[in-house]
């Protein structure tokens, strides 16, 4: 890791610039460079490897790349893009520009952005003469694979860099092996690969980090690595019960009845929005509200407590589903900071779009991902002198005779707690693996076929596999795959008799997809219209007819109008109505060290000082059911038919654990605190949990036999089964060897 930038070293990088941007930064009014913008100047000037930067939001990481970069490509002349800016956000993709436009045309450097919503006519003019820095999506480098290859030799074979910004949200999840694979495509059609750097905010592992970035070498990836300058965080956790009785508060945050009158009682989330009211109003604030359907109960339950009292209304959605004109506008109304604007938002203003700096930053319902809360954090406090202001609100369940023992330890409490404490120690989760190879794997070996026209099964392993994103694939579990994909019953694939791979009929359909150049999933929705003007989409689960109502973008609508065909809503204004059923959000899984530090909590006695008098409550109430359950010594818990095993391990050991006791004829469903099995008494468990503990060797392919939904991605269904077994057996080896110890139980 490169040693911190003196005075002298701060000084000489100035001077490596180039004269124009050295004019830009005295017309900045800046005092001085930043140490990683001095740090990354001298890396990227005066030497030859790839780069990792991370540092805080806001702490120069766009300038501390482009700075250099520019510098290093004033002078080219080869034809086709210097740089290759990847995002994994159109939003960021558009602020970036804003950013560069301005230097880059003092310069004489062409800037384009490359997108979707991107203007035809810029990138038609980039296509026809390339040069300078193309700011592109995964998405649109993947089209121009498939759609114009030889454009995309032509302008991207020749790329001096390669900057990956937010790096960290490509370490996990199908989209960060499809953008894996498309820069190891890139540099295999390259005279000489481009040179990559990473930006990033919230790595919890450098090393997994640059290892992702430059899988061939990754010791050769300079690591540079800002020094820590966070704010002072002010913090409250707020504490509400929800009301007796209410066996669904997820849908009574959404639906319920038609009007405020018919309402029986108040949830928690009616007391959050009072307190977000109250306490919110006349600054700049987000608020992130895990679901999409959250988002919308609480923006509208602010929107009509803002006419209840007659102000003007502050708070508005934004979520993933809203049309690309209503988030902006959002976005440009909070960067303007003019008008006090509050956004309650879904992880859609997690990343880093420049929307200036916020006063505070809430979250309504205990987090678990220190990497996404420390994103998130990053977005207050940026200015000089101010706090960062974070404010997280607890919903818990009402208790009484007939509440069960998890309820009863207020485990969202307890994370809450857990998570702070792990947040003010630093860490930072490193990535999950990633289930979805094989199904990406034959995104990319479709993607190859349309690319080439053909390719032989040699040379198309030799592309996509080793060191890499597929390196995991052996040339055995290639050419399996590669029968599989060729079979009668899924047609992708078929092979000439010269040997020739091309594709078969099923895959051309799949390839000439509009929906092709992503890896994700992504549902179909519904689109709402009013008076010609599209709000958004949506998804549905609930029967929609007309005359019905929803609210969406933060107002209620009623529905004039269904196209099926089409999967549109004509809509318009209503004072009342029914929040529309959003589909739950997935759940974030937890990592073993907070667990770990949930059980810590548990049996410590100190009432921290940021947890409201009803927070305080409910961590008491947390503590007094661990220690009337002896949970300090005990892991057997039985209740009624059940009995819990109290296993304190992450997500991923926890459902391997399981796995592990469907391999022994048990039924058990999985929770944070570990899992509970059905239908079976203590001493029945006890002999089986024994013999676990006891074998000293578990075959992990034994225990892949009994995990549901082993096939996952967007191509699971062609995917192989003994594959995906096979794949799971390997990720999760390590886990599968701590069976033994989770089974102690004594």
């Amino acid at each position: 890791m490169s040693s911190p930038a003196s005075a002298s070293g701060l000084e000489a990088a100035y001077h490596l610039l180039h004269p124009q941007i050295r004019r830009w930064i005295r017309d900045q009014g800046w005092d001085e460079l930043r140490e990683i913008q001095a740090r990354t100047i001298l890396a990227v000037l005066q030497g030859d490897r790839d780069i990792l930067i991370s540092a805080t939001t806001a702490a120069g990481k766009t300038e501390a790349a482009f700075l250099p970069i520019l510098t290093s490509i004033a002078e080219r002349k080869a034809i086709g893009f210097s740089v290759l800016y990847i995002s994994p956000l159109k939003a960021l993709i558009n602020d970036q520009f804003r950013r560069l436009e301005g230097l880059c045309e003092s310069m004489e450097i062409p800037v384009v952005k490359w997108h979707g919503d991107a203007p035809q006519a810029d990138k038609k003019k980039a296509m026809d003469r390339p040069d300078g820095i193309a700011l592109i999506t995964p998405e649109s480098i993947e089209a121009m694979f498939v759609r114009r290859p030889g454009d995309a030799r032509r302008l991207l074979s020749s790329a001096n860099f390669i900057v990956v910004d937010e790096l960290h949200a490509f370490l996990q999840g199908p989209r960060g092996l499809h953008v894996a694979s498309l820069l190891r495509r890139i540099d295999a059609m390259a005279s000489r690969p481009a040179r990559r750097v990473g930006l990033s905010a919230t790595i919890g592992d450098l090393g997994q980090a640059c290892a992702w970035l430059r899988p061939t070498d990754p010791a050769n990836v300079e690591q540079l690595k800002a020094k820590s300058d966070a704010p002072e965080l002010r913090l409250q956790v707020r504490g509400y019960v929800e009301p007796p009785d209410l066996d669904d508060p997820d849908h009574a945050e959404g639906g319920g009845p038609a009007t405020e009158q018919d309402m029986p009682r108040r949830i928690a989330l009616d007391s959050i929005s009072d307190h977000l009211f109250e306490t919110l109003r006349g600054e700049n604030n987000l608020v992130f509200g895990g679901s999409r359907r959250t988002v919308e109960s609480t923006a509208d339950r602010l929107r009509r407590r803002s006419e209840t009292v007659s102000v003007p209304n502050e708070f508005y959605p934004h979520h993933g589903s809203l049309s690309k004109m209503l988030r902006e506008e959002l976005e440009d109304r909070l960067k303007d900071g003019k008008l006090p604007t509050t956004a309650v938002c879904t992880s859609t203003l997690e990343l880093g779009v420049d929307i200036g700096s916020v006063k505070s930053v809430a979250q309504i319902g205990a987090p678990r991902s220190l990497a996404s809360l420390k994103q998130r954090l990053g977005r207050t406090g940026r200015r000089r002198g101010t706090p960062s202001i974070l404010r997280i609100y607890l919903r818990e369940p009402n208790i009484d005779r007939k509440s069960g023992i998890l309820d009863r330890l207020r485990p969202n409490t307890i994370r809450s707690v857990a998570v702070v404490r792990l947040l003010l120690e630093g860490f930072v989760e490193e990535a999950r693996i990633v289930p979805e190879i094989a199904s990406t794997l034959i995104h990319q070996m479709l993607s190859v076929i349309v690319e080439r026209g053909g390719i032989r099964p040699k040379p198309l392993y030799d592309l996509l596999c080793g060191p890499g994103p597929f390196s995991s694939i052996s040339t055995t579990d290639f050419a399996g795959l590669l029968r599989h994909l060729g079979s009668r019953e899924v047609r992708y694939i078929e092979q000439a008799g010269d040997g020739t791979l091309m594709l078969g009929q099923e895959g051309e359909k799949v390839a000439q997809s509009r929906s092709f150049f992503a890896v994700f999933e992504s549902n179909e929705e519904w689109r709402l219209t009013v008076g010609g003007r599209t709000l958004g989409t949506l998804p549905i689960t609930h029967p929609v007819h007309k005359d019905g109502l929803v609210v969406f973008a933060g107002q209620r609508w009623a529905v004039r109008d269904i196209d099926e065909q089409t999967r549109t809503l004509v809509v318009a204004p209503h004072p009342g109505g029914v929040v529309p059923r959003f589909e739950p959000a997935g759940g974030e899984p937890a990592h073993d060290r907070l667990i770990a530090m949930m059980r810590h909590v548990y049996l410590d006695h100190d009432v921290p000082p940021y947890l409201d008098a009803r927070a305080q409550d409910l961590l008491v109430e947390g503590r007094e059911t661990f220690r009337s359950l002896d949970l300090e010594r005990r892991s057997l818990v039985p209740e009624e038919r059940d009995l819990h095993v109290f296993l304190w391990r992450g997500s991923q050991a926890t459902a391997v654990f399981s796995a592990a006791l469907a391999m022994a004829g048990l039924q058990s469903s999985v929770h944070d605190l570990g899992v509970s099995v059905s239908k079976i008494k203590e001493s029945e468990l006890r002999p089986i949990l024994s013999k676990l503990a006891g074998m000293s060797q578990i075959d992990p392919d034994d225990v892949a036999t009994f995990v549901a939904n082993i096939k996952v991605g967007k191509f699971r269904e062609q995917v192989p089964e003994s594959l995906a077994r096979s794949l799971w057996t390997r990720q999760n080896c390590d886990k599968v060897t701590e069976i033994s110890l989770m089974a102690d139980c004594s």
